[in-house]
């Protein structure tokens, strides 16, 4: 599994974090019942504090991708879903809708977003 994070992006470290593991879950990388490393451990590996790790694993158990057992760590939950992507192809379908009436296409609204990130 590649932990990605990026410490100039606009994006919260702790959602980077979580992103990393849904990423995980979504390719198969991560299943249900694999252990992820103990928040010191890997906040050592990525170079942040260890309460943005918890803050992510928190984050996660919250919405039902991690559960948490004394002594075992935090691990992929049997509820572990990434959501359906349909609200995020309709946003990005009407985003698309409206750079069109200004005359952009696809990839203008890809370098749009890359220059956001």
């Amino acid at each position: 599994m590649e932990w990605r994070i990026d410490h100039t992006a606009a994006q919260r470290l702790q959602d980077q974090v979580a992103a990393c593991v849904v990423r995980g879950v979504r390719s198969g990388d991560l299943a249900v019942g694999d252990q992820l490393p103990p928040a010191a451990e890997l906040a050592r590996a990525l170079a942040v504090d260890r309460n943005t790790v918890l803050a992510a694993y928190r984050q996660l158990r919250e919405t039902g991708v991690l559960e948490f057992r004394r002594g075992r760590g935090a691990r992929i939950a049997d509820t572990a879903t990434t959501g359906d992507l349909a609200p995020i192809r309709e946003a990005v379908q009407s985003v698309i809708e409206l750079a069109r009436r200004y005359g952009l296409d696809s990839d203008d609204v890809v370098t749009l977003i890359k220059e956001m990130r």
